[in-house]
Parts: C-alpha cells; structure tokens; sequence
C-alpha cells in the first residue's frame, strides 16, 4: 500500500509542473525506499534501465547530421525536385510515402522513416514544394499547417500500423508476453502478425484516400484564403 505514494509523488510533481525527469526520478527512489532497497540497490536499477533502454535514444546520433545537410540546403533542393515533376501532387506524394513507410515497417526497417530522419528534412519540403508549384508562389500559413499536419500522419500512420505486420516487432512480443503471463494464454507471435494484415490493409486504404482526397481540401482552403485577401484589400 504504501509502494502507491510514489504514484503521488508523480501527481504532484505533474501538477506543479516540475521537471519530468526529477518527478519520475523522485517517484522511483520513493518506491525503492518504501520497497526495503537500499540507495546502491536503487542506483544499480536506474543504471540496468538505462542500459536496457538505451538502443531507444540512439535516433540522436542522426540529428546532428541531418542539421548539418538541412544547413546546406536538403530542404530547398527537394522542393525544387518535387517543383519540376508537374504530376506530383502533395497528396499523391504522401500517399507514396503512406505506401512505402507501411510496407518498409512490415518488414520491420521501422528505422527508415520518421519525424526527425523523413518528414522534417524531406517529406514536408516535397509536399510543401508541390503545393507552391499549384498554387503559384508562397503558402500561406494555414495551407502550410495542413500540410505539416499530413505529411506527420502519412508517417505515423504507416509506422503504428505497419510494424505489427512484422513479428519479431517489440508490440508483439509484449502483447504475447503479456496475455501468456497475466491470463495463462498461449499466444504466438505469428498469429497476431497475420491479423494485423487486414488492420493494415485497411489502414492504407483509409488513410491513403483521404491523402489523395487532400488536393481537393489545399485547393477549398486556397480559394477560401484568397476570397478572403479580397474582402479585405476591398
């Protein structure tokens, strides 16, 4: 019982907003404590922890190398790429990419894309690119949300429901793991790997539609933008 007071250190701490890292760090040396741990026992667990988890930081080590190639002009060459190609469109585009980040991750290359690697440096400059060539010149800022807001889901979409395809993925091991020890059932990975197929498929029809649908919302959004400019000049 008295284990959960570390939960109200977390409640506490969230609730006047004090840095995450010190409340989670509190809230684990409270339940050490109140678990009989003595301070070198809770210091060698918060080290196993982080040795265990450290593959998870590793996506820091490309940042500063996709800064490097964003400060000499990735993003300004991509949308000059995307500007030539007259039938790409930003919703053909990230449907593309929808398709490929789904498939990639089925395979379990879930490392390929990403915020950070794909979308920020080249996927949104493309998409963005695109729209300009469409629509003459600069985007708006509200046309240029839209299309931040979709170039992220085509990513995030594809990943969340690509990865369970592959079988050896992370979800599937803690779900088979989970099941086996808390309701005594004999999981195995491949059979939930094979019905998240049509969860995917599905997924990608979904999802890729409405990217295809996006022209139509960029080409609303751009007249009503400028419907509005003429109001106002008027």
């Amino acid at each position: 019982m008295w284990v959960l007071l570390a939960i109200a250190v977390v409640v506490v701490g969230f609730a006047l907003r004090i840095n995450s890292m010190l409340v989670v760090t509190a809230a684990g040396i409270v339940a050490g404590l109140i678990g009989g741990l003595s301070p070198v026992k809770i210091l060698n667990a918060f080290g196993d922890g982080f040795a265990g988890s450290r593959s998870v930081t590793v996506f820091i080590v490309t940042l500063p190398v996709i800064g490097l190639i964003e400060r000499y002009g990735l993003q300004q060459q991509a949308r000059k790429l995307i500007g030539r190609l007259k039938v790409v469109t930003t919703g053909r585009l990230l449907a593309v990419y929808l398709l490929i980040r789904q498939g990639t991750a089925a395979l379990g290359l879930t490392s390929i894309g990403g915020p950070a690697q794909a979308v920020r440096p080249l996927i949104h400059p493309m998409a963005a690119g695109a729209a300009e060539r469409r629509y003459g010149g600069k985007l708006p800022d509200k046309l240029q949300e839209k299309i931040k807001g979709f170039a992220a889901s085509a990513d995030t979409v594809g990943l969340f429901f690509g990865e369970d395809i592959f079988v050896a993925i992370g979800s599937i091991l803690l779900i088979t793991g989970f099941v086996d020890a808390t309701y005594g059932l004999h999981l195995e990975a491949i059979d939930i790997a094979l019905w998240a197929i049509p969860t995917g498929i599905c997924a990608l029809l979904i999802h890729g539609a409405r990217l295809l649908l996006l022209d139509r919302k960029l080409d609303r959004l751009a007249a009503e933008i400028k419907a509005a400019e003429k109001e106002v000049a008027r």
